[in-house]
């Protein structure tokens, strides 16, 4: 089994090196929260004395900043620590920090305002999903056939999403061709470029703090 284990972490280590850092840049459409946000992968991280692949999602408007480094296994995409900095004029500015213990069955949730901390455990058994990781593992990984279906297990809820139709998405006067797939209940919505890139072009759903629309509009690699 361990032998097992060790290939398989170096199949992935061999995988995921070969990936280029991307930034894909949106636009956020939300009464209030108009703004911009930016889904870079960042790739390898040694964390904690741990292997990881880390995410970093920014989101900033008039009113609010938030940043989330998303640390995920490199074989599974789950994740393993989220640390956000974030500042909402309504809801004040901090730090939280959520390490996942799939094998004690519980996310710790450790929040920081000023001198203030709290620290709240969630009980979930096995290991669960981050949208973000997610979208990276089904870029990378997914067969993209139409009526796919998975299961997205969240902290406090779980999900069924599935690949239900190619169509075409006008942004800024283009028109892509893409994948859809809509969560049940319905709560995320993903468009995928349907070109060898497989761009997240449009997520709805609960993103960070507020319930969005984020539309790509350009990205990098190095």
């Amino acid at each position: 089994m361990r032998y097992k284990i060790g290939i398989l972490c170096l199949w992935a280590c061999l995988m995921t090196t070969s990936l280029k850092a991307e930034t894909i840049h949106y636009a956020i459409r939300q009464v209030g929260f108009d703004g911009q946000a930016t889904l870079t992968f960042v790739g390898p991280k040694q964390y904690r004395n741990m292997h990881t692949l880390l995410i970093v999602f920014k989101a900033q408007g008039i009113n609010y900043w938030d940043k989330e480094d998303i640390y995920v296994n490199p074989v599974t995409y789950k994740p393993l620590f989220v640390e956000r900095n974030f500042s909402l004029n309504v809801f004040g500015h901090g730090t939280t920090v959520e390490q996942y213990l799939p094998d004690q069955g519980k996310i710790i949730v450790t929040k920081t305002e000023g001198n203030r901390v709290s620290r709240v455990i969630l009980r979930k058994t096995g290991a669960v999903d981050n949208i973000y990781g997610f979208i990276f593992r089904y870029r990378h990984e997914g067969s993209f056939k139409i009526g796919d279906e998975l299961d997205m297990r969240l902290p406090t809820k779980d999900l069924k999403i599935k690949l239900v139709a190619r169509q075409n998405l006008p942004i800024a006067g283009k028109s892509y061709d893409a994948y859809y797939m809509q969560s049940q209940p319905t709560r995320y919505k993903i468009w995928f470029d349907a070109s060898a890139h497989k761009f997240p072009l449009r997520i709805t759903g609960t993103i960070g703090f507020i319930n969005s629309v984020m539309t790509m509009t350009g990205f990098e690699d190095k």
